[in-house]
Protein backbone atom coordinates (compact mmCIF):
# COMPACT_ATOMS: atom_id res chain seq x y z
CA UNK A 1 0.00 0.00 0.00
CA UNK A 2 0.93 3.36 -0.82
CA UNK A 3 0.83 6.02 1.50
CA UNK A 4 -2.21 8.75 -0.04
CA UNK A 5 -0.87 12.54 0.89
CA UNK A 6 -3.55 14.94 1.87
CA UNK A 7 -4.30 18.65 1.75
CA UNK A 8 -2.63 20.89 2.69
CA UNK A 9 0.90 19.14 1.47
CA UNK A 10 2.35 21.67 -1.10
CA UNK A 11 3.12 18.55 -3.33
CA UNK A 12 -0.47 18.45 -4.69
CA UNK A 13 0.04 21.69 -6.30
CA UNK A 14 3.08 20.38 -8.60
CA UNK A 15 3.11 19.58 -12.10
CA UNK A 16 3.78 15.97 -13.20
CA UNK A 17 6.72 15.16 -14.85
CA UNK A 18 5.85 13.04 -18.49
CA UNK A 19 7.00 9.39 -17.98
CA UNK A 20 9.41 8.59 -20.18
CA UNK A 21 9.70 5.25 -20.51
CA UNK A 22 6.82 2.25 -19.97
CA UNK A 23 8.67 -0.51 -18.00
CA UNK A 24 8.15 -2.99 -15.54
CA UNK A 25 9.02 -0.63 -12.39
CA UNK A 26 5.95 1.36 -14.06
CA UNK A 27 3.73 -1.41 -14.31
CA UNK A 28 4.63 -2.17 -10.60
CA UNK A 29 3.95 1.37 -9.45
CA UNK A 30 0.82 1.76 -11.52
CA UNK A 31 -0.23 -2.27 -9.67
CA UNK A 32 0.34 -0.42 -6.35
CA UNK A 33 -1.51 2.36 -7.45
CA UNK A 34 -4.59 0.55 -8.43
CA UNK A 35 -4.45 -1.88 -4.79
CA UNK A 36 -3.90 1.77 -3.17
CA UNK A 37 -7.00 3.20 -4.63
CA UNK A 38 -9.36 0.33 -4.03
CA UNK A 39 -8.09 -0.03 -0.71
CA UNK A 40 -8.64 3.88 0.27
CA UNK A 41 -11.68 3.46 -1.33
CA UNK A 42 -11.69 5.63 -5.03
CA UNK A 43 -12.55 5.44 -8.49
CA UNK A 44 -9.27 7.51 -9.29
CA UNK A 45 -5.91 8.33 -7.92
CA UNK A 46 -2.81 10.13 -9.38
CA UNK A 47 0.38 9.29 -8.90
CA UNK A 48 1.51 12.94 -7.47
CA UNK A 49 -1.37 11.96 -4.58
CA UNK A 50 1.06 9.45 -3.01
CA UNK A 51 3.93 11.55 -3.55
CA UNK A 52 5.75 10.72 -6.96
CA UNK A 53 5.78 13.49 -9.54
CA UNK A 54 5.24 11.45 -12.80
CA UNK A 55 2.25 11.83 -15.12
CA UNK A 56 0.36 8.55 -14.65
CA UNK A 57 -3.10 7.85 -13.22
CA UNK A 58 -5.73 4.55 -12.07
CA UNK A 59 -8.85 4.83 -12.33
CA UNK A 60 -11.95 2.16 -11.88
CA UNK A 61 -16.02 3.80 -12.22
CA UNK A 62 -17.00 0.31 -12.51
CA UNK A 63 -18.63 0.08 -9.41
CA UNK A 64 -19.76 4.10 -8.89
CA UNK A 65 -22.40 2.79 -11.70
CA UNK A 66 -22.93 -0.90 -10.69
CA UNK A 67 -22.54 -2.53 -7.69
CA UNK A 68 -22.17 -5.63 -8.82
CA UNK A 69 -20.16 -4.84 -12.06
CA UNK A 70 -16.22 -6.80 -12.33
CA UNK A 71 -13.36 -4.02 -12.00
CA UNK A 72 -12.67 -2.62 -15.11
CA UNK A 73 -9.28 -0.68 -14.37
CA UNK A 74 -7.92 1.85 -16.69
CA UNK A 75 -3.85 2.87 -16.58
CA UNK A 76 -3.37 6.33 -18.37
CA UNK A 77 0.21 7.12 -18.34
CA UNK A 78 0.84 11.15 -19.96
CA UNK A 79 -2.83 11.35 -20.35
CA UNK A 80 -4.05 14.81 -22.08
CA UNK A 81 -7.14 15.82 -22.73
CA UNK A 82 -7.73 16.02 -26.62
CA UNK A 83 -11.09 17.70 -26.31
CA UNK A 84 -13.90 18.46 -24.31
CA UNK A 85 -17.74 18.16 -25.25
CA UNK A 86 -19.79 21.16 -24.87
CA UNK A 87 -22.39 19.83 -22.78
CA UNK A 88 -21.56 20.83 -19.27
CA UNK A 89 -22.71 18.61 -16.59
CA UNK A 90 -22.61 19.25 -11.99
CA UNK A 91 -21.33 16.18 -10.22
CA UNK A 92 -20.72 15.96 -7.08
CA UNK A 93 -16.98 15.17 -6.80
CA UNK A 94 -14.21 14.01 -3.69
CA UNK A 95 -11.10 13.24 -3.51
CA UNK A 96 -8.40 10.77 -1.37
CA UNK A 97 -6.26 14.02 -0.91
CA UNK A 98 -9.27 15.99 0.57
CA UNK A 99 -10.80 13.07 2.70
CA UNK A 100 -14.66 13.84 3.59
CA UNK A 101 -14.98 16.65 1.75
CA UNK A 102 -17.19 16.65 -1.14
CA UNK A 103 -18.83 19.39 -2.97
CA UNK A 104 -20.57 19.95 -6.61
CA UNK A 105 -18.56 20.97 -9.32
CA UNK A 106 -19.45 22.04 -13.13
CA UNK A 107 -17.05 20.30 -15.92
CA UNK A 108 -17.71 19.27 -19.42
CA UNK A 109 -19.80 16.15 -19.66
CA UNK A 110 -17.15 14.20 -22.05
CA UNK A 111 -13.93 14.28 -22.71
CA UNK A 112 -11.17 12.87 -25.35
CA UNK A 113 -7.94 11.44 -23.61
CA UNK A 114 -4.88 10.50 -25.39
CA UNK A 115 -2.36 8.58 -23.24
CA UNK A 116 0.21 5.42 -22.88
CA UNK A 117 -1.60 2.16 -21.68
CA UNK A 118 0.44 0.05 -19.44
CA UNK A 119 2.41 -1.53 -22.40
CA UNK A 120 3.44 1.58 -23.66
CA UNK A 121 1.25 1.54 -26.80
CA UNK A 122 -0.36 5.08 -27.63
CA UNK A 123 -4.27 5.11 -26.95
CA UNK A 124 -7.31 7.23 -26.84
CA UNK A 125 -10.30 6.73 -24.50
CA UNK A 126 -14.07 9.05 -25.28
CA UNK A 127 -15.62 9.01 -21.60
CA UNK A 128 -18.68 10.51 -20.60
CA UNK A 129 -20.86 10.77 -17.24
CA UNK A 130 -18.70 9.92 -13.59
CA UNK A 131 -15.82 8.29 -16.08
CA UNK A 132 -15.49 11.91 -17.88
CA UNK A 133 -14.81 13.50 -14.58
CA UNK A 134 -12.88 11.07 -13.15
CA UNK A 135 -10.46 11.58 -16.16
CA UNK A 136 -10.55 15.02 -15.60
CA UNK A 137 -10.37 15.34 -11.75
CA UNK A 138 -7.11 12.98 -12.21
CA UNK A 139 -5.58 14.84 -14.98
CA UNK A 140 -6.04 18.31 -12.99
CA UNK A 141 -3.93 16.28 -10.49
CA UNK A 142 -1.69 16.32 -12.93
CA UNK A 143 -1.18 20.10 -13.56
CA UNK A 144 -0.93 20.95 -10.13
CA UNK A 145 -5.06 21.38 -9.99
CA UNK A 146 -7.58 20.14 -7.41
CA UNK A 147 -11.08 20.42 -7.35
CA UNK A 148 -11.84 22.70 -4.94
CA UNK A 149 -10.31 24.98 -7.28
CA UNK A 150 -13.59 25.25 -8.97
CA UNK A 151 -15.04 26.44 -6.33
CA UNK A 152 -15.60 30.07 -4.88
CA UNK A 153 -12.56 31.49 -3.06
CA UNK A 154 -14.45 31.73 -0.01
CA UNK A 155 -15.13 27.63 0.06
CA UNK A 156 -11.80 27.18 -1.33
CA UNK A 157 -10.29 28.88 1.32
CA UNK A 158 -13.14 27.73 4.16
CA UNK A 159 -11.40 23.80 3.16
CA UNK A 160 -7.87 24.97 2.78
CA UNK A 161 -7.78 26.42 6.37
CA UNK A 162 -9.79 23.16 7.99
CA UNK A 163 -7.22 21.12 6.69
CA UNK A 164 -4.20 23.06 7.75
CA UNK A 165 -5.83 23.05 11.35
CA UNK A 166 -5.97 19.85 11.23
CA UNK A 167 -2.74 18.71 10.04
CA UNK A 168 -1.25 21.48 12.88
CA UNK A 169 -2.96 19.68 15.45
CA UNK A 170 -1.79 16.36 14.36
CA UNK A 171 1.47 17.44 14.21
CA UNK A 172 1.28 18.83 17.73
CA UNK A 173 -0.55 15.44 18.74
CA UNK A 174 2.50 13.52 17.67
CA UNK A 175 5.00 15.89 18.70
Amino acid sequence: MLDIITLPDRKLRVASEPVERVDDEVRRFLDNMLETMYDAPGIGLAAIQVGVERRMVVCDVAKREDEDAEPEPLFLINPEVLSVSDDRVVREEGCLSIPEYFADVERPDGVRVGYLDRDGNQQEIEATGVLATCLQHEIDHLNGKLFIDYLSKLRRDMVIRKFTKQARQATSATA
